[in-house]
């Protein structure tokens, strides 16, 4: 027996011709946080001395030219063809052997461009801070209310030989990048800080590289949050896992003055510890990190009394956490009567150890911001030698802060705001449009029938009116 043939969708004649329409006409907003940043001046005036005078096109265009194939949902340096078939939207974009020698020249002297590139960086940062205003991360920032910088490292697996390339613990082959991010809060997401990038056997809990890679962060952070007093205001707190929970780390923040939450490795004599804790007093309910409310199966504790912490930095408290693990959990050497038992420290001297407790546990959000640096170019290193996979870190740090920027000023307010890459591309960035000349100007129509047009339209509105009012 035939069935008739079912159509679910229209079948339009197809063919190819010379059109009005463009794609990605919503990273307009990214060109636009460009301008508004300073970015593109910063830059070029830092890489002047990597551009030939005469050359057609410079250094810090062919960065920005790959941050913006990113953030778009390029994976590679080709993938700028993307930007080359859309001038009016990017501009004139730099043919693929150009970019390959730039690429080559910057890391032919890799130092000093990263640090020419991390000063430009910074400068742009100030700027759309500026611009966010009240919104910035950084506005209000005190020892009550610090701002947040998390730590974390992150495997990454190559499937060629690359220079410095190496076997991961987790029996892969690749880099091991230690990142730092400032966390945007609940009402955002994201920026990197700094991405160090290192060979894939590179330890864990190095105390070197978490300093390494925390000079790196406050580096990139306006000079009156880094200003010290002689108490010490601690308006930065450092957040990591276990990892970065060795004494040579701890005691620099210590000298630094900056706070910290860090993970801790609970000596293997802990559940005879916890025999020494008061049930019905030392123990206080946890908070659930949605609510704040009370979370279910969850407390809190100070240890540090109980434990020998010579060597340790003075003032150092240690808060642990007892919770019913999830069903089919295996327990450790350290868990105690059936409870999962955490620990970290922190010092602060103040607070409740249930906040104190929650403000750690979302150092969670840091696992969400590598995912999104991954969808940005983080999770494939394509280029060969080490010193250019450095600048790619870089390229990577400028696409991200592009998107985190350009949410913190355009889109605050919406949920946009908290939206990740993928998701901005498909309701944003990929919004269909055309660009018309009227009157010796152009003038981008964005397509009224798409669902996020008049986001895309408030969020222009924005960088421009922050721009005119500064």
């Amino acid at each position: 027996m035939s069935h008739p043939t079912l159509f679910f969708y229209p079948r339009p004649r197809v063919d190819i011709a010379e059109v009005p329409a463009l794609a990605h006409a919503g990273a307009v907003l990214l060109t636009d946080t460009i301008h508004a940043t300073g970015l593109a001046a910063s830059l070029r005036e830092a890489l002047d001395s990597w551009t030939k005078p005469l050359a057609e096109h410079h250094g810090s265009k062919v960065l920005l030219d790959l941050a913006l194939t990113l953030a778009i949902g390029g994976e590679h340096a080709s993938d700028a063809d993307l930007l080359r078939c859309e001038p009016d939207l990017f501009g004139d974009v730099a043919s693929a052997p150009t970019i390959s020698r730039m690429l080559t020249t910057l890391a032919e002297d890799a130092p000093a461009v990263i640090e020419a590139i991390s000063n430009a960086r910074r400068a742009a940062r100030e700027r759309a801070s500026a611009l966010a205003g009240e919104h910035s991360p950084a506005a209000g920032a005190s020892a009550k209310s610090p701002l947040v910088i998390d730590l974390d490292a992150t495997l990454i697996n190559v499937h060629s030989e690359k220079e410095q390339a190496a076997p991961t613990f987790k029996r892969g082959f690749g880099y091991h990048p230690l990142c730092a991010f400032l966390d945007h809060g609940s009402e955002g997401t994201g920026e990197p800080l700094a991405i160090h990038l290192r060979p894939g056997n590179a330890g864990s809990n190095t105390a070197a590289d978490h300093i390494t890679v925390t000079k790196a962060a406050l580096a990139q952070l306006p000079p009156a949050l880094l200003a010290r007093s002689r108490r010490g205001s601690k308006k930065i707190l450092i957040r990591t896992d276990g990892a970065g929970g060795t004494k040579e780390f701890l005691q620099w923040m210590t000298r630094r003055r900056l706070a910290y939450s860090v993970g801790f490795t609970l000596p293997a004599h802990t559940p005879d510890l916890l025999e020494h804790i008061d049930e019905a007093q030392a123990w206080t309910p946890a908070y659930d990190t949605d609510t704040d409310g009370i979370r279910e199966g969850a407390w809190v504790a100070e240890l540090t009394g109980l434990l020998d912490l010579s060597g340790w930095p003075a003032g150092m408290r240690v808060i642990v956490r007892k919770e019913r693990p999830h069903p089919g959990a295996q327990l450790r050497i350290t868990d105690h009567e059936g409870m999962r038992i955490t620990a970290f420290a922190t010092n602060t001297p103040r607070g409740q150890l249930p906040v104190l407790e929650l403000r750690h546990r979302r150092r969670a959000r840091c696992e969400d911001r590598i995912r999104n640096a991954k969808d940005l170019g983080l999770m494939k290193f394509p280029l060969q030698g080490f010193a250019q996979n450095q600048i790619w870190c870089q390229i990577i740090q400028l696409a991200s802060e592009l998107v985190a920027w350009m949410q913190t000023i355009a889109l605050t307010g919406h949920d946009a705001r908290k939206w990740e890459p993928k998701r901005l591309r498909a309701r944003l960035f990929e919004i269909p449009a055309t660009l018309v000349r009227r009157c010796r100007h152009k003038v981008l129509h964005l397509a009224e029938h798409a669902p996020e047009a008049r986001t895309v339209l408030t969020g222009m509105n924005r960088l421009r009116t922050a721009v005119a009012q500064t």
